[in-house]
């Protein structure tokens, strides 16, 4: 019973401080080359995340598909 209060009041308080230095957190995590790499390559097989970074950076548009 202790334990379990213990490891829910630990998680919380974890979140907590994640939630409150998550532009540290995510800068420290940013901050590695391959992580880095790692979260672009994921990010950009997300279509959507995909167009609106090409289209900002190459004024491209994809073509739409019509169903």
């Amino acid at each position: 019973m202790f334990q379990r209060l213990f490891s829910l009041v630990s998680f919380v308080i974890s979140f907590y401080f994640a939630y409150k230095y998550r532009y540290r957190v995510l800068n420290a995590f940013l901050g590695r080359r391959i992580l880095r790499k790692l979260a672009v390559s994921l990010a950009m097989q997300i279509p959507f995340i995909r167009d609106k970074v090409l289209g900002s950076v190459l004024q491209y548009k994809r073509p739409q598909m019509n169903n």
